[in-house]
């Protein structure tokens, strides 16, 4: 469920930023079918790119680290 919620919070900030999935993983340096699986709930970021997509996409990064810490 939390794998769903994380997915869908990098979803939402990525389109407010007006951000492809590609422009996204390209920033990250990981495929974008990655950022898809995080999208769809099928897997969760690596905790090493927490950070990075909290300062891209302006998320709290203390929200991401309490959801990943659920699931």
């Amino acid at each position: 469920m939390q794998n769903k919620q994380i997915g869908s919070i990098i979803r939402k900030a990525r389109l407010e930023q007006k951000m492809t999935q590609k422009q996204l993983a390209d920033k990250i340096e990981i495929s974008d079918k990655a950022i898809s699986k995080w999208e769809c709930g099928f897997g969760k970021p690596d905790i090493c790119f927490i950070l990075k997509l909290s300062n891209i996409l302006d998320i709290d990064v203390r929200e991401l680290l309490k959801l990943y810490e659920k699931s």
